[in-house]
This record gives C-alpha cells, sequence and structure tokens, in this order.
C-alpha cells in the first residue's frame, strides 16, 4: 500500500512539473500580452477570428495592406519562407500563420486572394484577415501588439508595425522578431518548439 502510495506521489509530481515547466516557457520570453480577439473574414471569404485561428495553435501574425509600396511586399515574402521553414521543421500543423490587413476598406477577401496568390503559399495554415472596421483594426493593433495601425492622411498608405509576432497557444504575445529585412528564421522556429 505504501509503495502504491509512493508511485502515485511521484506521478502527481510529475504531473505538477510538466505543468510548471509549461508555464515557465511562457515566463521565458520578453514580452506578455494578452491577445484581444477580432472577428474578420480571411481571403476565402470565410468567417473567422483571431481566437479561432489561435484555438490550439501557435500563431505568427504580421500586419499588411495590399496596396503598400514599401515594406509589406518584402514582409509577406519573408513570411512566405518562414512557411515553408516551418513546414520543413515539421510543424506546419502546430502554427497558424495570420496576415492582418490595416486597410480593410480596400482589402476585400478577393483582393487579399489575388495578392496572396502572388507569393508561394499554403492557405491550409496561413490566413489573410479583413471584414472589420478600420477603428476596430487600429484599436486591436494598439491594444493587442502594442503597434500602430493608421492611415496616412491625404494616401492611401499606412503606418504599421512590420514585426512578426509570436502568440502562444493561450493567446498571449511572447515576442516579436523583424519581418522586413532578414528575419531570424531559425530563432522563430527554435522558439516554436519551446512552446511545444
Amino acid at each position: 500500500m505504501g509503495f502504491k502510495c509512493m508511485i502515485a506521489a511521484v506521478a502527481l509530481s510529475l504531473f505538477f512539473l510538466a505543468g510548471c515547466q509549461g508555464e515557465n516557457v511562457e515566463e521565458s520570453f520578453p514580452m506578455k500580452v494578452e491577445v484581444g480577439d477580432l472577428t474578420a473574414v480571411d481571403q476565402n471569404g470565410e468567417t473567422t477570428s483571431l481566437g479561432e485561428l489561435n484555438r490550439g495553435k501557435i500563431v505568427i501574425a504580421d500586419f499588411i495592406f495590399t496596396n503598400c509600396d514599401t515594406v509589406c511586399l518584402p514582409m509577406t515574402a519573408n513570411m512566405s519562407k518562414l512557411q515553408q521553414k516551418i513546414r520543413v521543421a515539421g510543424l506546419d500543423g502546430e502554427v497558424q500563420l495570420v496576415s492582418i490587413s490595416v486597410d480593410p476598406e480596400h482589402d476585400s477577401p478577393e483582393v487579399l486572394k489575388e495578392y496572396s496568390g502572388r507569393y508561394e503559399m499554403d492557405d491550409e495554415n496561413w490566413s489573410f484577415l479583413t471584414g472589420y472596421s478600420r477603428d476596430e483594426i487600429e484599436s486591436f493593433a494598439n491594444v493587442s501588439f502594442k503597434t500602430p495601425a493608421a492611415k496616412v492622411e491625404g494616401s492611401d498608405q499606412f503606418v504599421h508595425g512590420t514585426s512578426f509576432y509570436l502568440v502562444s497557444e493561450n493567446g498571449v504575445l511572447l515576442k516579436k522578431y523583424e519581418g522586413v529585412s532578414n528575419p531570424p528564421y531559425e530563432e522563430i522556429i527554435e522558439d516554436i518548439k519551446k512552446l511545444k
């Protein structure tokens, strides 16, 4: 009887230790921001939300718009490379890529479908989002990602973050990475592995 109790105690300790290790992994990341939900429509015209896409998956997100004449093209090309590296690492079932338009008035699902089609991409785990108001996306970017999203007055251009953002399965923003020039692909892959 005593032996069985000891085995049960050891098993219980290991269970709690495993749970604590999972929590400690998130604690080791530099950011801890609760990401709110965002109801949206994807490039295929399907209604979705960031919370739904994040459920059970790690999210790598960025902010783009299709009329962008500076950073968005290289960012999207870099996200395409990241998707390929995630696939090679065998993590594509664990990760959801999300590109969030900061120009929902112009970027309809059809426009996003055409834009995403310019890149080598798999929409099984890469969603381009629109379908909310400009006020909603500005507030969402500011609060949940601590980044600006604002129209440049007198222009069709927008100010927005140029990072790739790592969001845990628990919906917590943990880290951001350079998204425009030389993203740290291997660091991103290693960080994803830490969370799994």
